[in-house]
């Protein structure tokens, strides 16, 4: 979850090529610079060797440490999904990646797979996982900190996950989507934001939220809003401004532009601190333990709305599941309950403004506007959506070094010592650029 969540633009920069966020000083990564720091190769070091050989590891001592069939079962199954959450994210960043010959110290320089055959192979593998688990029996109990060893929570997680990874290839592979996506309700997906599969971070180092270790206890100032995102919420009056977002020197809520040195003292800057010592919000990111997404009931709800917009078979229309998750993201940011946000009268009036059947555009842009305002601090998740829907329209920084990135380039490492598996995959996905287009990105 560290990947995911820190604010580190050593190995995470997707706030920034997202524009939720945007540099004050040092501008590289804004400017599509990941080179100077070598961020490709920082974020695959961290994937693999950090996460996936941690997994696979732990995977080989349970069938010794863990007597009970069913328990032993149920936790190689919550291993195996996060497993299949990891090289998600690998493959969606990367393209054509080392899969079945990965992880395999024997194997120096791993051929690559291709991306589609991975995309593949995981839904099988996450569909085995689903129907492993079983809920007559336990898993990783108070060792887990996302479900506390709630197995039907990791169910219905996987569903979810199943699902957000279908919508993912849907204009690649529509078939594909249409039946994986159905599945996934037809078994259970998340309902509720008391559904979310949220990460806790520890209060006590090292294990805090990344985000506070580098911008509260750093004490850095690094970071102000993006114009991008807050002229977008202000022509909205989105309700979350306040709690994504402090206000600026004039008592508003702007951002610094895209690319360009921006003032720390002048623009609004991300929230680190509570609205006000009575609002019940709880996802401010001023503490250490300040918890993080793995994903959410809004995300979900999108997907269905997506899902619905397409034509699958996922119950109730597009438009009740972009309201449905609107909703979901205004509650969960201001710490209620869903019922409540949906009466609240400045969501309400939010409601109203971007009604679906009103609002002019395709489902695509109507949706993915929606996501992408709902997916603050999400960068990594933004960014995936942002390829896939083309919307909505990130500026040109101002500096730009190349065009948006639709992935990240392959580590200088393997481009220097697994020379002809790496050369063979760049032929394959069409360039070694991060202009490039991966396979599920068509448009």
């Amino acid at each position: 979850m560290s990947n995911l969540t820190t604010s580190d633009v050593n190995t995470n920069v997707f706030r920034l090529i997202t524009q939720q966020w945007q540099e004050t000083t040092y501008t590289d990564e804004s400017n599509y610079d990941f080179s100077t720091r070598p961020i490709p190769d920082n974020i695959w070091n961290h994937l693999y060797r950090d996460v996936l050989i941690d997994l696979e590891s732990s995977k080989k001592l349970i069938p010794t440490d863990v007597s009970d069939a069913t328990v032993q079962k149920n936790q190689l199954a919550v291993l195996d999904i996060m497993e299949v959450c990891t090289w998600y994210y690998l493959v969606t960043t990367y393209g054509n990646i080392p899969y079945t010959e990965a992880l395999n110290p024997d194997l120096l320089f791993p051929k690559y797979d291709d991306a589609k055959t991975i995309q593949d192979d995981l839904f099988t593998r996450i569909n085995a996982d689903i129907a492993t688990l079983s809920t007559g029996g336990s898993s990783f109990d108070g060792a887990d900190i996302i479900f506390n060893g709630d197995v039907a929570s990791w169910k219905k997680f996987a569903n979810s996950f199943k699902l957000k990874m279908a919508m993912t290839i849907a204009d690649s592979d529509n078939a594909q989507a249409k039946t994986a996506a159905e599945e996934a309700v037809a078994s259970g997906v998340f309902t509720a934001n008391t559904d979310n599969a949220s990460f806790e971070f520890s209060s006590s180092t090292p294990n805090t939220n990344p985000v506070w270790l580098d911008q509260i206890q750093g004490g850095r100032t690094d970071f102000v809003a993006a114009t991008t995102l807050t002229t977008q919420m202000n022509t909205l009056s989105d309700p979350r401004r306040p709690y994504y977002f402090t206000v600026d020197d004039k008592n508003a809520y702007s951002g610094g532009s895209i690319g360009a040195p921006s003032s720390f003292a002048r623009f609004s800057k991300p929230v680190f601190a509570k609205v006000s010592a009575s609002d019940p919000a709880t996802t401010f990111l001023g503490v250490p333990n300040a918890p993080a997404l793995l994903m959410d009931y809004s995300e979900v709800e999108f997907c269905l709305a997506e899902a619905a917009a397409r034509g699958y078979a996922v119950g109730g229309t597009a438009a009740e599941h972009y309201t449905k998750a609107i909703v979901g993201s205004m509650a969960y940011w201001m710490g209620v309950t869903e019922t409540v946000a949906a009466t609240t009268p400045s969501v309400v009036a939010y409601l109203a403004q971007v009604n679906y059947a009103t609002t002019p555009g395709t489902y695509k842009q109507k949706i993915g506007l929606q996501k992408w305002l709902a997916l603050y601090n999400r960068g990594w998740d933004a960014w995936i959506d942002i390829r896939k829907f083309d919307y909505p329209a990130m500026a040109v920084p101002i500096d730009f070094l190349s065009g948006y990135p639709n992935r990240l380039t392959y580590p200088v490492k393997e481009q220097n010592v697994n020379v002809v598996n790496f050369k063979a995959a760049s032929d394959a996905i069409g360039g070694n650029t991060v202009e490039t287009k991966l396979y599920w990105d068509k448009f």
